[in-house]
């Protein structure tokens, strides 16, 4: 089991994508950061995700986009250019009872350069040394990426990431029949927000997936549609709307 008493709530980026305002102060705080993911911890989550990629010197940074705030490729420059977080710094100052949840964002450079400098490779002794003190869980788009992870890290939770839309009657075997821990589909793949009368309700969905081993997480659910994804029996949703989506829960 990932996730104890779900739904668990997870601060998608830290404590949201963006810039966002932590409670109590008017100073925003950046996503894909320490301060942002203090904030949410802060806020009372007990996880958090975060996206990963590679730069030129073979160092793992926080970033969702292959590009930097200049617009320049990160693969094309050194991590110290880029001025973004490293993870191996991240993981280091982050408190070791706020478990992470690692986007892995692939690039088009890991199709070609030697094994052992695409992602994944980098990422593994990272994940196996961190592994010891907190809880993790590896997501990605790209499973070739999660398949190698389980195989060589088994002791670590692997989830298949699927996008905008992404037909539920795929995502799910595909990760069952790919020996993954979960599945993470985004809002627009439910039904909820774009009725497809191809779908099963979300409800049938997610006890597929429950009863094919898979935990079912969804990203990124607004704070009044909390309630009936909870109600659907997801086991995880990535938000951006903290507080909203918290007392969404509570109440």
């Amino acid at each position: 089991m990932i996730f104890d008493r779900p739904p668990v709530v997870i601060g998608h980026r830290g404590l949201g994508s963006g810039e966002v305002l932590p409670a109590g102060t008017d100073v925003p705080v950046a996503e894909n950061t320490l301060e942002s993911m203090l904030a949410a911890a802060a806020a009372g989550l007990t996880w958090i995700e975060i996206d990963v990629t590679r730069t030129a010197d073979d160092e793992l940074v926080l970033r969702h986009d292959p590009t930097g705030t200049d617009g320049a490729f990160l693969i094309e420059g050194t991590a110290a250019a880029s001025g973004l977080p490293r993870l191996a710094d991240i993981f280091d100052a982050l408190p070791p009872e706020i478990a992470v949840d690692v986007d892995v964002k692939t690039i088009l450079e890991d199709a070609v350069d030697a094994p052992s400098r695409r992602t994944g490779a980098l990422l593994l002794p990272l994940l196996a040394r961190e592994a010891r003190r907190r809880e993790l869980l590896v997501t990605s788009f790209d499973p070739s990426l999660l398949t190698f992870l389980r195989d060589e890290l088994p002791q670590v939770p692997v989830g298949l990431l699927t996008w905008l839309r992404f037909p539920m009657w795929h995502a799910v075997p595909a990760a069952a029949g790919l020996g993954f821990q979960a599945v993470a589909v985004h809002t627009a793949t439910c039904g909820f927000e774009h009725p497809d009368t191809r779908l099963r309700p979300l409800d049938q969905c997610v006890d597929a997936a429950h009863k094919a081993d898979l935990e079912f997480m969804v990203w990124c659910p607004k704070a009044d549609a909390a309630r009936d994804y909870a109600a659907a029996g997801v086991d995880a949703m990535v938000v951006n709307e903290v507080p909203g989506v918290l007392k969404a829960l509570a109440d």
